[in-house]
């Protein structure tokens, strides 16, 4: 909990241990668990859940990740415990009616054709399952239609029942709020969640995958995406591999948008970004250039990766580097929202909270030295995985090598 008494509103997340690394041969039933909880409760329907909440002017949503689900509303102070007894009668109380759930499951079928119609949007998914083929990682969160179309309620409430438990649960709040008051909410509506927690995560160890696809769709641009494994969140570069990522592709003076897009103009959208997970991560570049110029912006890539490798970085793109990470997570940290996100997730997925002072120390403490050394670990895309989604064929292998 962290109360913040300069604004009158609060952020309340409950993050439950359970994603898609979780499901085996369910892909997809943390994703539709999610959907369900705003289906209806021992107490009220679904039109009494977003009647109730609105009436005290309270947001609600949720959302599913690999590694976890979390329910959250942000509420003005005044309503918060009410808002709070709400969201814990929808995680602990739900009924998950089976015509209900198959009507969400309707629902969840559109949301894959619209990521199918969206194609920077299928890219990141193929290019997740590429890199980390063989492991739970690559599943995808939202599933597969057949994977969804079996899930049962008895799958549902299997999963529930071993998964949302106390030891698997954590509220994080951050806001203006009566510190008793909400204890006592919290303790009177998630209290009577179970006691035995899921058994440990056992990931799968995987090397990193080389996978190169090719899929033609009736678009007017190439969607190009490669990816390799990148870091976890509690390894030695966590740090240093997301300046890296800046530095490469991360704003509108970083190498990649000033060679791809502003001197040769082969792209509107072009970036790289890392994304970690507890015990793994992944490192990702991306063009959306059009259809005949693909080479030129996959031999433009490699350019680019090859002589941040060979040059390294000098003492002012560093600091620029850091400055802007620092300043994003100060901005960040502007919104309870996004105070309560980082608080739960990182009390959930890694067993502590890092301080700010904590955090900036690691940014401060990254030399040019390890972004040299990650530019040489990055440099070479043959040893990346790579999706192009396209109105035609891409050789992508004769692209990249």
């Amino acid at each position: 909990m962290e109360n913040l008494p300069h604004t009158p509103s609060a952020s309340v997340g409950a993050w439950v241990r359970a994603g898609a690394v979780d499901e085996g041969g369910n892909a997809g039933i943390s994703h539709l668990i999610e959907h369900m909880m705003f289906k209806g409760t021992k107490a009220r329907n679904y039109r009494q859940i977003s009647e109730d909440l609105e009436k005290l002017g309270t947001a609600v949503n949720a959302f599913t990740t690999k590694e976890a689900t979390c329910y959250y509303i942000k509420s003005l102070s005044t309503n918060l415990t009410a808002s709070v007894d709400i969201i814990a009668d929808m995680v602990v109380n739900s009924l998950y009616d089976e015509a209900e759930m198959e009507k969400e499951k309707d629902v969840i079928y559109e949301e894959m054709k619209m990521i199918e119609d969206v194609p920077d949007d299928l890219g990141m998914d193929l290019i997740q399952e590429a890199v980390f083929d063989g492991t739970p990682l690559a599943g995808r969160i939202i599933g597969t239609p057949d994977s969804v179309g079996a899930i049962s309620r008895d799958d549902v409430l299997a999963y529930t029942g071993e998964r949302y438990t106390a030891p698997d649960t954590v509220i994080a709040c951050s806001g203006m709020f009566d510190e008793d008051a909400l204890i006592e909410s919290l303790e009177k509506g998630f209290g009577s969640l179970g006691a035995a927690g899921a058994p440990p995560r056992r990931y799968e160890e995987a090397p990193p995958a080389r996978i190169r696809d090719s899929i033609i769709k009736d678009i007017e641009q190439t969607h190009l995406v490669l990816g390799t494994k990148g870091v976890s969140f509690t390894d030695d570069d966590v740090y240093a591999l997301n300046l890296y990522a800046s530095i490469l592709g991360g704003g509108m003076s970083s190498r990649l948008f000033l060679t791809i897009r502003e001197e040769m103009g082969l792209a509107y959208a072009v970036y790289a970004v890392d994304c970690p997970y507890v015990s793994d991560g992944q490192f990702t570049v991306y063009a959306g250039i059009a259809d005949e110029k693909v080479g030129d912006a996959a031999g433009a890539i490699r350019a680019v990766l090859t002589k941040l490798a060979d040059e390294g970085v000098d003492d002012e793109e560093l600091a620029k580097v850091k400055e802007q990470y620092k300043a994003s997570f100060v901005f960040r940290r502007e919104s309870n929202s996004a105070r309560m996100f980082a608080a739960g997730r990182n009390m959930l997925l890694l067993g502590r909270i890092y301080p700010e002072e904590e955090i900036l120390a690691g940014v401060d403490a990254v030399t040019k030295d390890d972004i040299k050394r990650l530019a040489a670990k990055y440099a070479d895309v043959q040893d990346y995985s790579a999706i192009a989604i396209s109105g035609r064929e891409h050789d992508l292998n004769a692209l990249l090598g």
